[in-house]
């Protein structure tokens, strides 16, 4: 779909932020703090084609699987291959902040992506997540799911201008240990504290009606592949460091910094959906992260350390690496 479908204002406000300082270049993005924005309300969207498209995009995010999962009656709509729902990640239908909020994202796209290794557009990042965290498969690019999603995104990216430094998106980084994370101490961890709603093997809870779950699974043939960015244990960290139990948020966590570095090392201990391929990711091995739990790697270290580290040694060998290419 032609982004040209959207007549927005997102240009005019990117010129009014850059006037309000006499110092800022071109150069300088504005800055917009998601944690004190206030997203727009889905009563104030209308009955338009647009505003319909909105509302399948809320419905596809807080409704997945009884919208495209592999349960619904249509075949032809089962592109989701696991009950999950998109907000179990993008929390509160992608409006928490430090919670991979999609508030101004719309405006981050394209971008390099180094997963990918070329600059990719929304679409394509949607159906990554398509592929990966919903073990599914892609999304037509002109097909009404896709328009759907990328008219919720626009929407609630409203106000915020395209490429905007946005505080609050993404997840908050832990204070990494130095040290290697413990799925051990981890498992005492997650039956003190999370086995309550995801369950005591990780298979989570199933709503009382529909085809979802009241709290997901976070293993098991349900749950999210291999692939996904949460099989990467700092960023399944933060995650849960500022997110979990449900209802915690990044200024009140409730674990601690190591605490949630060895939970999450538990949960991507626990068996998942393999994803094909995975050896296609990062083209260029020297944009991998360090905790990519899967190879090839551009150093010798194992992969169960890349796994659960310690981390600080991998940065280390990289940077020689690539001083020592240049």
């Amino acid at each position: 779909m032609g982004r040209s479908f959207f007549v927005t204002a997102a240009a005019f406000l990117a010129v009014a932020a850059s006037l309000t300082s006499r110092n800022a270049t071109a150069a300088d993005p504005p800055q917009m703090d998601l944690t004190k924005w206030e997203p727009p309300q889905l009563r104030s969207v209308g009955d338009d084609a647009f505003g319909k498209l909105v509302k399948y995009g809320y419905a596809l995010m807080v409704d997945t699987p009884n919208q495209i999962g592999p349960m619904v009656t249509d075949p032809a709509k089962r592109y989701s291959g696991n009950n999950l729902t998109c907000q179990n990640c993008h929390l509160k239908a992608g409006t928490q902040p430090y919670a991979i909020p999609l508030m101004g994202v719309w405006g981050q796209f394209p971008q390099y992506r180094g997963r990918e290794g070329e600059i990719g557009t929304l679409e394509e990042r949607i159906n990554g997540c398509m592929e990966r965290s919903m073990n599914g498969r892609v999304l037509p690019l002109d097909g009404l799911e896709m328009k759907a999603f990328l008219a919720y995104s626009r929407w609630l990216s409203s106000g915020i201008p395209d490429g905007a430094k946005l505080i609050g998106a993404g997840t908050r980084n832990i204070k990494e240990p130095d040290r290697a994370a413990d799925p051990g101490n981890g498992a005492k961890i997650y039956a003190d504290t999370c086995a309550v709603c995801h369950g005591k093997d990780g298979l989570g809870q199933r709503a009382a009606t529909g085809n979802g779950y009241q709290f997901p699974p976070l293993a098991g043939p349900d749950s999210y592949n291999n692939g996904a960015g949460m099989t990467r244990v700092l960023t399944a960290a933060a995650f849960v460091r500022h997110n979990m139990p449900f209802g915690t948020t990044f200024d009140a966590p409730v674990l601690s910094d190591a605490d949630a570095y060895d939970v999450a090392a538990y949960i991507n201990s626990l068996d998942r959906p393999i994803k094909p391929n995975l050896d296609k990711d990062f083209p260029n091995k020297m944009q991998k992260p360090v905790d990519s739990p899967y190879g090839p790697y551009v150093d010798d270290f194992p992969a169960e350390q890349h796994k659960y580290g310690p981390f600080a040694p991998i940065r280390a060998k990289v940077r020689e690496l690539a001083a020592a290419r240049k």
